[in-house]
Parts: C-alpha cells; structure tokens; sequence
C-alpha cells in the first residue's frame, strides 16, 4: 500500500528481456539504502518487487501481464520514472490509498497552463470512467491527485508547478500514455451497484437517486 506521495524520481539504467517478462534496473542513488530484496516500490504506480540491490541500482522482474496493462513496457534505458515505498505502519498518509494496482492506461488529451495551476486532461477507458468523479481521488503514474471535472469520456486535474516539478508528470506531453488507477473507495462502490444491477456497465446512465430508490437504497 502506497500513499501517491512521490518521494524520489528513478532513472532507468537497463531494460532486458527475461523469462516471462523483462528486468528493469532502476537508479536513485541512497534512496535505495534501507531497501532489501523483496520490498515493494511503486514505479510510476505499479506495484513492483525488489529483487537486487547493487549500490545505486535496484532490480525489478516485470511479467509480461504488467508490461501489458501499464506503461512500465514503453520504458527505455534512460526514462524518468516516479519512485515510491509501501507505506509502514505509522506513516502519515498525505495523499489517499493506493494500491499499486493499474486499472487503465490514460493518454494526455490537453493540458492548459497557468501560472498557478495548470488544467490537465486525460483520456481513459470507458470501463474505468464509472470510478473517476469530481473532487475523487486518483492516481497518475502513482500521483495521488484530486479529479477536477469529467465530461466526455474524458477526465481533468489540477497540477501546481511542485507536482511538475517534483514528479515526471511535468515531462509529458499530449499524446503521452500514463497508468491510471482509479480510487479504492468508489471503484468498491460501483463495483457493488453493478452487482445489484444498478450500474450495469461503463455505458449505462447516470446514477440518480430514482435508480437507487428502485433497488431500495434511497
């Protein structure tokens, strides 16, 4: 479990193929100092397992399912990646929970720049769509970020120059793909009214209290 504070960003220092996968070398210098094998450490949002540490360096097998359904497969030696550890008990959580687990790749759409703040808006699949809302919580390439707005089929958040600075979000431009998952809490929630019919798919309408009251929840 992770928080979505970014506290490092990691270079990658080789991609390789391997059985099943391939295994990304990541390099961050003494961020890697109290890390031994087996740790989890999110890069850019998914959760990975630390299988080598050598110095600067750690190492991370990555199956071919990951390499799929995340960015983590687009990475070249040289690529800027956002590095997080799993929370420890105690920790302050500053951002919201998250999980590691990528639900959907995003693609930045626009972005309209301001001096304080900067309007981003990304593009996701329609299944995950039902899970993003205005003033929810997301996570972007393991960001955690607040959703601004979402309007058709596509969704926008605010980013402050410290997150762009600070993060590798900064780096991208429109067309750049980004893993996307979506929060625990109300991906629970529309899990659950698809379950009871309410919701049936990414398609159907809006929730409203009419529907709700229908299957006797309002």
């Amino acid at each position: 479990m992770f928080s979505g504070i970014i506290e490092m960003i990691g270079r990658i220092r080789s991609c390789h193929d391997a059985p099943g996968g391939k295994t990304l070398v990541v390099s961050a210098g003494e961020y890697w100092q109290d890390t031994t094998s087996g740790a989890s450490i999110a890069i850019d949002g998914v959760c990975l397992t630390v299988t080598r540490i050598d110095g600067g360096d750690a190492a991370f097998d990555v199956v071919a399912e990951t390499l799929r359904r995340s960015t983590l497969g687009d990475l070249r030696p040289g690529d800027s990646v956002n590095l997080q550890k799993a929370l420890a008990v105690g920790d302050r959580i500053d951002g919201h929970f998250v999980q590691g687990h990528i639900d959907a790749l995003g693609v930045v759409e626009r972005i309209d720049p301001s001096p304080g703040e900067s309007a981003w808006w990304f593009s996701t699949d329609a299944a995950a769509l039902p899970s993003i809302v205005p003033k929810g919580s997301i996570a972007i390439d393991g960001i955690s970020l607040t959703v601004a707005d979402v309007r058709d089929g596509r969704f926008s958040v605010a980013l402050i120059p410290t997150t762009l600075q600070e993060t590798t979000i900064g780096r991208k431009r429109v067309g750049d793909r980004v893993n996307i998952e979506t929060d625990i809490l109300a991906r629970t929630v529309v899990r659950a009214l698809q379950s009871l019919g309410v919701l049936r798919d990414a398609t159907d309408r809006p929730i409203t209290i009419e529907s709700l009251r229908r299957q006797g929840l309002a």
